[in-house]
């Protein structure tokens, strides 16, 4: 869709408008105490301020990649998909909030919602198509700007779709069990059901590839009440989207290395501990670990062991790949950082691997870890810059959102 030159420079005015301003960051319990005694009026009148900042931001980013990634028809569609969202979400600026209008915002919120359902999968395709385009000319410093680039624009994405999820189920035409979930927070979630849930859907893949699967064994310490059932406040869809990440990898690395010892398959063994500061949820298994001298590596967008997907998916298909495009594991760790959690693996080559899972045991504490855009942000897009941030995997130091 092309527009005509007025809207364009109105546009345009109102996304450098926009991109002045810092993402306001929630807490889960700021979440939860809204949606005891949800206002949609006031959800509307947060919603049609803070979304129109949180994506101008990452849009001003997006504006800023490399020409020749900016060309990939895939990475264009995106980009379309950005400025349309912004467009529809600006036009409720100056409108007031009629019953009408709050039907109508609900609507249109699910509609972007699905526009951007598949942005992980088209970018990957449109980084792709750079390098099938540009073979063996990549920039100095190129893939270290795009790993920059995609946990930001990835991260910003989780946070939008949290925003908007929230709006939509309290204020959606179908109500969610009234005393359960608030939102999409479960303030009683079952970490163990939620590792059971993932499980079983991992298994049924794994199943379907290596005809077979290991078990999984489950343990709990409650530190804080003992000989309680460890219960968090959390998003149960974040935490299922870690986990399943997690048992897809560690299946597949236990099947293949007892690809020949199918009597002696080990299990897969996840212990749960809910402390005074993190609740850590840690996955152990026997699949041979990772040198490492790779360790590194498995934070990085595009790199997997696992032999790469078509480009061209074929949807009709009923199966689905274990591994893929390498983008499991650092989407992942973004959903953990995401409330100022955090994902971590270590590995003993030739035994196993174990990948713990940080969250936050306050909901106070659980703040979002938001990228924020500014006028020295162009510098981690220029070639040969060293990128140290909360979003690069070599920095050691404490996560920052502002840089």
């Amino acid at each position: 869709m092309r527009l005509t030159r007025p809207v364009f420079v109105y546009a345009k005015k109102m996304l450098d408008f926009y991109s002045q301003f810092n993402p306001s960051p929630l807490s889960i319990k700021q979440f939860i105490d809204f949606g005891l005694n949800a206002c949609e009026k006031k959800s509307y009148l947060f919603l049609r301020k803070e979304l129109p900042v949180r994506l101008a931001n990452i849009m001003q980013e997006i504006a800023l990649l490399p020409q020749q990634l900016l060309r990939a028809p895939s990475v264009a569609m995106v980009s379309q998909w950005y400025h349309k969202s912004f467009e529809e979400i600006i036009n409720y600026e100056k409108i007031d909030p009629t019953s009408d209008i709050l039907k109508r915002f609900v609507g249109d919120l699910k509609g972007i919602r699905d526009r951007h359902s598949d942005v992980v999968q088209t970018m990957a395709l449109g980084i792709l198509e750079m390098k099938e385009n540009h073979r063996g000319d990549m920039e100095p410093g190129m893939e270290t700007s795009i790993q920059y680039f995609l946990d930001r624009l990835y991260m910003s994405r989780i946070s939008i779709r949290m925003l908007i999820n929230q709006h939509t189920i309290l204020f959606g035409t179908h109500q969610p069990d009234p005393g359960k979930h608030i939102g999409c927070i479960d303030p009683m979630c079952n970490p163990t059901a939620v590792v059971r849930d993932a499980y079983e859907t991992a298994r049924f893949l794994c199943e379907q590839y290596y005809f077979g699967a290991p078990a999984l064994e489950i343990e709990e310490h409650n530190e804080l009440e003992p000989g309680q059932p460890v219960r968090i406040i959390y998003v149960p869809s974040h935490l299922y989207h870690m986990l399943f990440e997690l048992f897809k990898n560690s299946m597949r690395a236990v099947m293949e290395r007892f690809q020949h010892d199918e009597e002696n398959i080990p299990s897969i063994k996840v212990t749960i501990v809910r402390a005074k500061e993190d609740i850590c949820v840690k996955m152990s298994d026997r699949g041979g670990g990772i040198p490492r001298s790779q360790m590194h590596l498995l934070f990085k967008y595009m790199y997997s062991t696992a032999p790469q997907p078509q480009k061209h998916v074929d949807h009709q298909s009923n199966t689905v790949p274990l591994a893929g495009y390498g983008y499991g594991l650092p989407i992942s760790r973004l959903y953990a950082r995401y409330f100022h959690g955090d994902l971590c693996l270590m590995s003993c080559e030739g035994y196993g691997t174990d990948a713990v899972i940080y969250l936050k045991t306050l909901s106070d504490e659980a703040n979002e870890l938001l990228p924020i855009y500014n006028s020295s942000s162009r510098k981690f897009y220029e070639p040969n810059v060293p990128i140290r941030d909360w979003s690069s995997s070599s920095n050691k130091s404490r996560p920052q959102i502002m840089i």
